[in-house]
């Protein structure tokens, strides 16, 4: 086990304040808030957002790019789009120093201690209780189609009738749709040259981060529930990242099921 390293002078690090230190080539945040001390990975969960930049609020990080926060106290992710504990750190005051000692691996909880049920009654949930979809990259895909699909079978195809079939397309992670998470930026209908009577659909679609995973499970889906529609020639899913999403995209029903207030 590795050894205590001295980080800091406790008088260098006001109360409450945080101060970014490097222990072993890794960069540590280190908190000091009511009077006590933590430690945890300058790293998000979600897309790797430098944490020490971050907002603090009693034992409360936010991700300065996403707003995911975390419990300092145990590195818990507490709120989407992060779903992974950061690794918090022991650490201990002594000689009138700060001094930490990194663990090996997270200790902390994910969003399922925090989050209320979602629908269905699974709660929003760390990785090791997601489903085969999030835990296995490349895993079946769900239903092509489902009870809002086939409810809006007899409806001309529109903008409207889209978006309320995409709301079939669930993040893997969070078990919201992708409508209620604020990920689609828009959609245009336009008709097919070589498919008289059917529609070309293109929709624009963001993601949580640059870099998310569950990007290609999403376009895939989008696609297999609209292209289900006898009407639908063709779907074309174009990334957006301009404007960044952020949480406050979501609408209210989103955040009722992650239970963010």
């Amino acid at each position: 086990m590795a050894d205590f390293q001295r980080v800091a002078a406790v008088a260098e690090v006001p109360d409450p304040g945080k101060t970014l230190v490097e222990i072993d080539g890794e960069m540590v945040a280190v908190f000091h808030v009511a009077g006590q001390w933590y430690a945890l990975d300058d790293v998000c969960t979600h897309d790797g957002g430098p944490l020490a930049d971050g907002e603090l609020r009693n034992h409360t990080i936010a991700c300065p790019r996403h707003g995911a926060k975390f419990d300092i106290r145990t590195g818990a992710a507490l709120t989407m789009p992060a779903v992974r504990p950061t690794r918090s750190h022991e650490l201990k005051v002594e000689d009138g120093g700060v001094w930490v000692r990194l663990r090996a691996t997270a200790a902390g909880s994910g969003p399922s201690d925090h989050a209320v049920p979602a629908a269905g009654g699974t709660a929003a949930s760390s990785p090791a209780s997601l489903g085969p979809a999030a835990a296995a990259p490349g895993a079946a895909a769900p239903a092509t189609t489902g009870p809002v699909a086939d409810s809006l079978a007899g409806l001309p195809l529109s903008v409207e009738v889209v978006r309320e079939m995409l709301k079939e397309v669930k993040d893997p992670e969070l078990f919201v749709n992708v409508v209620d998470l604020g990920l689609i930026y828009g959609v245009t209908l336009s008709p097919a040259a070589d498919a008289p009577g059917r529609q070309h659909v293109a929709i624009d679609m963001t993601m949580t981060s640059p870099a998310c995973p569950a990007g290609p499970q999403l376009i895939g889906d989008t696609k297999r529930v609209l292209v289900a529609r006898s009407d639908v020639a063709a779907v074309e899913v174009r990334i957006v990242m301009d404007p960044p999403w952020t949480p406050d995209r979501m609408t209210e029903a989103a955040r009722d099921q992650l239970g963010i207030f």
